[in-house]
């Protein structure tokens, strides 16, 4: 009974727990799969779904379809994440939250390190360069641009739906942050930059790391707001 009031109280503290332990799960899961045939034989069929014809690395759908996708991957670009990241930090900074800044910053910092030791752990190779429409520089799993998308979007997210106060704002924050790490995500399979089950991982362990940071965050904020009464009580 008692669990079940905390769990009334903070349904979003229980969602964040949820979505962090079945971020982690699937992408252990996705990180197993990978290395079997079964794994292996699905990313080959969207590959090949994605690039049937002649030229291979001219992707399936009219030609507008993959200058949009070209535009769609930028979102999910470093350049353009820590641009991003500089203008909301400053907005926060400027609405003195300052609880919330580090933690954008905090949350983008975390998801490249564990990209990056990620890579080098699973020295996982691109799709062949002949189906890729971008250039590439690094190891292919997890996707970068799906895992620092997710991040940052999500937490952005959660931050624009925690400052909202009618649900329909709350709903279309989180809708936005969601679908825009998705088109991310969706953009790197179809450029043939990643393998589906790389921009899979992404968004998985995006979405366990950025909630591991709010829980942080959330739980740091109220022991401030604690400490700050008991200071208040002690001085009256």
């Amino acid at each position: 009974m008692r669990l079940w009031r905390f769990a009334r109280a903070e349904l979003g503290v229980v969602a964040a727990l949820g979505v962090v332990a079945g971020g982690v799960a699937a992408f252990v899961e996705i990180a197993d799969d990978m290395t079997e045939a079964d794994g292996q034989a699905f990313d080959q069929v969207v590959l090949h779904t994605l690039h049937p014809g002649a030229d291979p690395g001219v992707a399936w759908g009219p030609h507008w379809l993959q200058t949009a996708a070209l535009d769609i991957t930028a979102l999910g670009s470093l350049a353009v994440l820590i641009l991003f990241a500089l203008i909301a930090t400053g907005f926060l900074l400027f609405q003195k939250k300052i609880y919330s800044a580090l933690m954008l910053a905090f949350a983008l910092g975390g998801g490249l390190m564990l990209s990056e030791v990620l890579k080098g752990v699973f020295e996982r190779d691109r799709p062949p360069e002949i189906f890729r429409a971008v250039e590439t520089i690094n190891a292919s799993f997890p996707s970068g641009h799906a895992l620092l998308s997710t991040v940052f979007y999500l937490t952005l997210g959660v931050m624009l739906e925690r400052a909202f106060a009618r649900q329909r704002l709350k709903i279309y924050a989180l809708v936005v942050a969601v679908l825009l790490s998705l088109l991310v995500g969706l953009s790197r399979i179809y450029l043939g930059a990643h393998w589906a089950s790389d921009v899979m991982a992404g968004w998985s362990l995006g979405a366990a790391w950025a909630m591991t940071c709010w829980l942080i965050a959330y739980a740091v904020q109220r022991w401030a707001v604690k400490k700050g009464l008991e200071d208040a009580e002690a001085g009256r």
